[in-house]
């Protein structure tokens, strides 16, 4: 069951400033090229194709888009009111209106889950848990891509938004912690000196 006494504040002034800018976002990332991102959960998946696959944090739809385009099964997930209804147009998916600090997942359902420049506003006081949560809804030997800004582990409101800019090793840590091995680790944008690459993917397989 979903907790009750989860931080609320911190979501719901997250999600009411991406419901304002819904369609800013939508034009300033519809171009973005994550296809390095998509192939690498994809391609660690072991079952047959067509994969399910959840899309954490899908916004407007861009990947649940490209995923179908694949041959997938894509479901979306968001907290944001507007992207969900962005998302179900643009990708004809079936799109989830959660809040990530408040989850309600069916258990083993998924193949893989891609979290997409998303558990970034998952404060480090819930951060365990959700990743529990996540770990919960994967099949067994499920795949779990996150691509999150990294840093010094800064933690709180930037133009808007929660954010945790968590150290690598720790981030790591965390995520080893909730029942996942590392099977790779990588930054972007690719080809540039590390100090312009602000996002590190890691990819992860569910234990057990």
């Amino acid at each position: 069951m979903p907790r009750t006494d989860v931080p609320t504040a911190i979501s719901a002034r997250t999600l009411d400033d991406y419901d304002r800018h819904a369609a800013a976002f939508w034009e300033a990332t519809r171009d973005h090229d994550v296809r390095q991102n998509l192939d690498a959960l994809l391609r660690h998946v072991e079952c047959t194709p067509p994969f399910t696959i959840l899309d954490f944090g899908c916004g407007p739809g861009r990947d649940l888009r490209a995923l179908k385009a694949l041959g997938h099964v894509a479901i979306g997930l968001d907290g944001a009111a507007n992207f969900v209804a962005m998302a179900r147009e643009l990708s004809g998916c079936d799109v989830w209106q959660q809040d990530f600090l408040a989850l309600a997942l069916p258990p083993a359902r998924f193949d893989g889950i891609f979290a997409n420049a998303s558990m970034q506003h998952v404060p480090r006081a819930e951060l365990s848990r959700v990743l529990g949560e996540l770990r919960d809804a994967l099949k067994p030997r499920g795949v779990f891509f996150a691509s999150t800004p990294h840093g010094h582990d800064e933690e709180g409101w930037n133009r808007g938004r929660y954010g945790v800019y968590h150290d690598p090793k720790k981030w790591s840590t965390y995520v080893g912690a909730a029942g996942f091995e590392l099977l790779d680790e990588y930054y972007r944008p690719a080809g540039l000196p590390r100090e312009r690459q602000p996002w590190l993917a890691t990819v992860w397989r569910r234990v057990g």
